[in-house]
């Protein structure tokens, strides 16, 4: 055997000639021609396989969405009336409230019942396994919570009603004729009766980490003007028409549905003269 035998490789005819490399260029000799490895193609998992993975990727996806950032919810009643309807649906978004951050006066709500503010038939959420599953990753929304608006935050004082039936805040009237429906009465006051208003009522100061809440239907809302006490009760409970903040799970950022109601939330503008409590 010659130093050349000793030096050559041994290829039998058709035989590809190994790279070290995937994918490398190599002479042929037996034919003259150039080949190139083909690289390997990698396994893919089954069908069945890649769809429960990407299940399971948009379940913790939705999970934190609804956790950290976005719910949705829906209208329970007339109580948010004429902005939000009977049976709307909602988004919150919890952003606005991260890093000790609270709710704004003017600002719509949803909160968790703070104690019997609701029937239990509304605070029992939905019975359908499905739509159990769906409200729990934020896609349907749950039983036991509450839509309304911010009328005062802790420290102020609110009370009814100067001669133009405006609700008065830290000594300030504020007009909500953009929003609020009086329903046949002659103020904004809470829970007319017979178009009277109850004008001998003032609530304050709201307790630090609380808030105080009305529907924009005043008429037909079961809110903080709702829960305290008249000078006439006698087992009533003072304290418990201001809510925890920390009950509050978000804010109303957008009405989804129906479509032809679209809209972005906004905070209206009269909120922003209100002074700070004294």
């Amino acid at each position: 055997m010659t130093s050349d035998d000793r030096g050559s490789s041994s290829i039998s005819p058709g035989e590809e000639p190994r790279s070290s490399i995937s994918g490398e260029p190599v002479d042929d000799p037996v034919s003259g021609s150039t080949k190139t490895r083909t690289k390997p193609k990698r396994k893919q998992l089954p069908l069945w396989q890649e769809t429960i993975l990407l299940l399971a990727v948009a379940l913790v996806l939705a999970v934190v969405i609804k956790t950290f950032f976005v719910q949705a919810f829906y209208i329970p009643s007339e109580s948010m009336e004429p902005g939000l309807i009977l049976n709307d649906r909602i988004l919150i978004q919890k952003v606005s409230y991260w890093g000790g951050g609270e709710p704004e006066r003017g600002d719509v709500v949803v909160f968790k019942d703070p104690g019997g503010w609701l029937p239990p038939e509304d605070s029992a959420g939905p019975t359908n396994p499905v739509a159990q599953v769906m409200a729990k990753i934020g896609l349907y929304p749950t039983g036991g919570h509450l839509v309304k608006r911010v009328i005062g935050v802790a420290g102020d004082t609110i009370e009814c009603c100067d001669d133009q039936g405006r609700l008065i805040v830290n000594g300030e009237p504020i007009d909500e004729s953009a929003f609020v429906r009086r329903g046949g009465a002659t103020c904004d006051g809470p829970m007319p009766t017979n178009g009277a208003c109850d004008e001998d009522w003032k609530t304050g100061p709201i307790p630090a980490g609380h808030i105080f809440v009305m529907g924009d239907n005043r008429s037909r809302s079961a809110d903080s003007s709702q829960k305290m006490c008249r000078p006439d009760e006698t087992e009533c409970v003072p304290g418990e028409e201001f809510v925890p903040a920390d009950l509050v799970v978000g804010k109303v950022f957008v009405l989804l549905w129906p479509a032809d109601r679209f809209r972005w939330n906004t905070r209206p503008d009269v909120f922003e003269d209100i002074p700070d409590p004294s």
